[in-house]
């Protein structure tokens, strides 16, 4: 039986640097981080060299859209990193921090609403590495989607973003056809006639924004991109499903100040080694909520960043 030289403390150690232990050899699988799931002709067959060089020549993606080199060995792994250097591409992404992002592919999808790769990156830009030496209370996991199809799971992170295009309809324009193109393009028949006349039900409505542009008589000639905000999904050992905030956020700045918020919050309030979720539980989440909306958060933000906490892990989930 071969006898393996790297200690637990040496797993720890690499494991901070995304190198995750093959079970029973003194190899890793280097985690690279693509920021949103997009990587270049030239960075593709940078990693395929570099695992060829230092792996077991074995590439394999993860479920949140990260790659995955297997068969490092320990003692390649500063070699691998300054590999893949010369392409930009870095590894990471673990602990009990702001974790990768994952994203939909967004307007290339006829679906789509929003850009999701510009979006993930600047969230990637502001809170994984904006947040990255902030330690939270477990780990926290952020999804983009371009639309109600809902591909990324939004309501299993911790908090999930979803594109919506809200309709703007002209009651008035409305020319009562007794065939309404708008009711029949609605996939979820919140779009009805009634007397007669156009009626959307606001409460059913998912904005997916197929009926825009669909009268013959313009009366959705356009709609509000928005954004819809999940809190508090996880998947794992126990699922627990995200609740949407009851407000649509209509800029993106303020959606993106609602990720930061409910960060903050997490770190402040949550309890080491609990979930988001399990927070929300204990807290409530019309309290969690309340923060969220107002921005008392802000005033004691330096404060909580600078506080000592969560300094020993122990996941309790």
């Amino acid at each position: 039986m071969t006898q393996l030289k790297v200690t637990a403390e040496d797993e720890k150690r690499v494991k901070a640097m995304g190198f995750l232990r093959n079970k029973g050899t003194d190899c890793f699988s280097g985690r690279i981080i693509t920021v949103n799931g997009k990587i270049t002709a030239a960075q593709n067959k940078c990693l395929s060299e570099a695992t060829d060089l230092y792996g077991n020549g074995v590439v394999t993606l993860t479920t949140r859209l990260t790659i995955e080199c297997q068969g490092i060995h320990y003692d390649n792994i500063e070699k691998f990193q300054e590999y893949i250097a010369k392409e930009g591409l870095v590894t990471g992404g673990t602990g009990s921090k702001v974790r990768p992002v994952v994203s939909c592919k967004g307007t290339t999808c006829q679906y789509g609403l929003i850009d999701t790769f510009a979006l993930s990156e600047e969230i990637h830009e502001r809170f994984y590495n904006g947040y990255a030496n902030v330690k939270l209370p477990h780990k926290f996991k952020i999804a983009v989607g371009g639309c109600p199809n809902n591909c990324v799971k939004p309501d299993l992170n911790d908090v999930g973003i979803i594109g919506q295009r809200i309709p703007n309809y002209d009651e008035d324009s409305c020319n009562g056809c007794k065939k309404c193109a708008v009711a029949d393009v609605c996939p979820i028949k919140a779009a009805t006639l009634e007397d007669g006349i156009l009626e959307i039900n606001r409460d059913e409505c998912n904005n997916c924004g197929r009926c825009i542009g669909k009268c013959h008589f313009d009366c959705i000639e356009d709609g509000t991109t928005g954004y819809k905000i999940y809190i508090g999904g996880r998947w794992g050992k126990k699922v627990a499903h995200g609740i949407s905030l009851d407000k649509v956020f209509t800029t993106k700045e303020e959606a993106l100040d609602v990720v930061e918020k409910l960060i903050l919050l997490y770190r402040e309030q949550g309890q080491t080694g609990e979930r988001l979720s399990q927070t929300i539980e204990r807290i409530g989440f019309e309290r969690i909520q309340e923060e969220l909306l107002s921005d008392a958060i802000w005033d004691r933000k330096q404060e909580i960043l600078d506080a000592q906490l969560h300094l020993v892990g122990g996941a309790t989930c």
